[in-house]
């Protein structure tokens, strides 16, 4: 049974981004329900989250904070090898923020001193997704980036969908969130963690209750509802966001070098996220269809979500037939890929020539998992196409670029002239009287 779609774009050069697949949604019903979402927050706060977590949670909560103990008791309860490799992750991730952090600078043009100092916010809000999975990845890539921005304060939102200390197919719900992510959360020392998600967590840390402050940046993945509810905030001005970042995805470049039997559980692998996931093959060598297909057969049905997985590559799996690899490199800049592959002969050389992409994977042994799980740079990405302009999250994302510039009198006397010459030609007469009041004779008084 093939299960992707194939595009062929052989011999069309013309713009394909009408024809490489997104996922189906029902984005004007969305929008308002979370805009129903938003004002039910900002008009009655905690009350409105204890409502909606009822609605869709199936949560009923008295308190929404997550108790210190609570949280200590996750991680000495967490398994030793799996605190073992969250240590490593947090150890590697804060690696390589630290070495991405923007610097200072200062210099002097023509003697005028100028630089930019880059500030941290005050509060930052992370979003911890828990809907179909439980991410305590997620608590590392959020957290950590904020750490090393220097954010004086962490909240954190996840909802309430852990099964307690039972493994997670038990299904029954203790109320609070995964303790997974909750050990993270210790981990790390995150300052307050708040048993509240969707779209309602993100009003909440834009709006400020009782339960959960306002906070200047909110950033994380989340589905679709989070994705707007952050979008709507941020053109409000209410928040600072780092992007775009809704359901995930990953595309392939691929050669006639490629292993099926790679490429196809790298496709599973990202669908197994959820039913809107694009895993898109882009590849020179059509005879890659049918082997990726028979590995598809074998990987599908093993997979424990393999019902989700198969609905995502039955809705958005494509494979996009092209000439030649500058084809490829052209139909990849233009989908602009959450995640980027590239199984080709000398894949570094071609990795470097597609210009737009979240992370780019390089080779046979760089899968996508080692990026969810801590390589070092973030998992929290652009997606639907975003990563043509803006980048995934970093510490950049808590710090705010200030400018500066400081003129002695003699500097500003030696740039006097332009600033009359051009705020004539604007017409705005008052910016150069605001230089010549300070050359004007003053009085005894």
């Amino acid at each position: 049974m093939a299960r992707l779609t194939v595009v062929d774009l052989r011999g069309d050069r013309s713009d394909p981004r009408d024809r490489l697949p997104r996922p189906r949604t029902d984005l004007a019903t969305a929008r308002q329900g979370v805009e129903a979402t938003l004002q039910a927050v900002r008009d009655r706060g905690d009350a409105a989250l204890r409502e909606l977590t009822a609605r869709f949670d199936g949560q009923d909560l008295d308190d929404l904070v997550v108790p210190s103990d609570v949280l200590h008791e996750s991680l000495d309860r967490l398994d030793p090898a799996l605190r073992s490799a969250l240590e490593r992750s947090i150890e590697q991730v804060r690696w390589f923020h630290e070495r991405s952090r923007p610097a200072d600078w200062e210099d002097h043009l023509d003697g005028v001193r100028m630089g930019v100092w880059h500030r941290p916010v005050a509060r930052a809000g992370v979003y911890v997704p828990g809907g179909k999975a439980a991410y305590p990845s997620t608590v590392i890539m959020t957290v950590v980036p904020a750490q090393v921005a220097g954010v004086d304060e962490i909240v954190l939102c996840t909802p309430p969908s852990g099964t307690g200390f039972a493994p997670p197919e038990s299904g029954e719900r203790d109320g609070w969130p995964n303790r997974t992510v909750l050990a993270a959360a210790a981990l790390l020392g995150v300052d307050r963690v708040v048993r509240v998600g969707g779209a309602q967590a993100i009003a909440a840390m834009a709006y400020g209750t009782d339960a959960v402050p306002h906070c200047d940046m909110v950033v994380g993945p989340g589905n679709l509802h989070v994705a707007l509810a952050k979008q709507q905030l941020a053109a409000e001005g209410v928040i600072g966001i780092e992007g775009y970042a809704g359901p995930t995805e990953v595309a392939i470049v691929a050669d006639a070098t490629a292993d099926a039997r790679n490429v196809a559980a790298d496709l599973v692998g990202q669908a197994e996220h959820d039913e809107l996931v694009v895993s898109l093959l882009i590849t020179t060598e059509p005879g890659l269809v049918d082997p990726v297909e028979a590995a598809l057969e074998e990987e599908v049905p093993r997979a424990r979500h393999a019902q989700r997985i198969e609905t995502a590559l039955r809705n958005q799996g494509t494979v996009v037939l092209v000439d030649d690899l500058d084809h490829a490199i052209e139909v990849a800049e233009v989908f602009a890929a959450e995640h980027l592959e590239v199984h080709t002969a000398d894949a570094a050389k071609v990795a470097e020539r597609i210009r737009y992409a979240g992370t780019t994977f390089i080779g046979p042994w760089t899968p996508v998992s080692v990026g969810d799980y801590g390589a070092g740079p973030n998992h929290t990405l652009p997606t639907s196409g975003t990563a043509r302009f803006s980048g995934g999250l970093s510490t950049t994302s808590f710090l705010v670029p200030v400018n500066y510039v400081e003129y002695t009198e003699q500097q500003l006397r030696d740039f006097a002239a332009d600033v009359d010459a051009l705020a004539h030609s604007e017409d705005l007469p008052a910016h150069a009287r605001a230089v010549d009041v300070r050359f004007e004779p003053r009085g005894d008084a």
